[in-house]
């Protein structure tokens, strides 16, 4: 079996309901990358579902790497690990869909030696003022630092170099990962590059359960939560055991 250009981790826990429109999106980009000469390989790294993750994503083309701790970062790992191909991405089980030419803008960014990563930011599956006032008040944070959201990709060997995801984060992983990337890519006077004509679609769900105002009340309650006891509970409610 030939080794693919690009392998895409979807790190999952109980995903059933959210994986067949984003596998059915995958398939339809993956078959445009292959049109124009590229391969593509989709992993989901199963953190212990007790759904019917695993079976609908093989039903969906996907390859299914089982990563027993329950953690984020480390089901990212588990699926990079598994992982053929040259080029990593990465993207949450429960996005909408992708671009259908996102592999190709994936390959020309590193095709670029100046570029040591990126990802492609987002918009969102529905909007209302509260979705649009949180969105508009990242967007300066997005801008000032180059870490976004979205599919997030690197070559491997960054990867293995920067020590993949921090493990010991239950949360805000991704941002230490673009964090390390930048580091990296800023000693070899590589940048970050944002794929803004290519975002993907992501889903509205944790509005959708907490309320599209209630982002500004974890603001407020931030430095109780970072610095006390009561971390653990709020990751685990919001992040690690949602009603699903």
């Amino acid at each position: 079996m030939s080794e693919p250009d690009l392998s895409l981790v979807i790190p999952a826990y109980n995903e059933e309901r959210y994986l067949p429109r984003l596998l059915t999106s995958l398939a339809g980009a993956s078959a445009r990358y292959a049109a124009a000469g590229g391969s593509v390989e989709v992993i989901v790294a199963d953190n212990q579902s007790t759904d019917a993750t695993a079976r609908v994503a093989r039903e969906g083309g996907a390859r299914v790497v089982p990563v027993t701790e329950r953690r984020i970062a480390a089901a990212r790992n588990g699926g990079a690990a598994a992982a053929r191909g040259r080029t990593l991405a990465f993207l949450d089980a429960d996005t909408v869909r992708v671009h259908p030419e996102t592999f190709a803008a994936v390959r020309r960014a590193l095709e670029d030696p100046r570029v040591v990563g990126g990802a492609t930011g987002c918009t969102l599956e529905r909007w209302s003022v509260g979705l649009a006032v949180t969105y508009a008040m990242m967007m300066p944070l997005i801008w000032a630092t180059g870490f976004d959201t979205g599919l997030v990709y690197c070559r491997r060997d960054d990867f293995v170099a920067i020590g993949g995801y921090p493990q010991e984060l239950r949360l805000a992983e991704d941002v230490a990962f673009l964090s390390r990337l930048w580091r990296l890519g800023r000693g070899r006077g590589q940048r970050l590059r944002r794929l803004r004509d290519h975002k993907v679609v992501a889903s509205t769900r944790k509005f959708d359960e907490h309320g599209d105002w209630h982002f500004f009340g974890l603001m407020v309650r931030a430095p109780a939560l970072l610095f006390g006891a009561r971390f653990d509970r709020f990751a685990d409610r919001y992040w690690y055991r949602p009603n699903r």
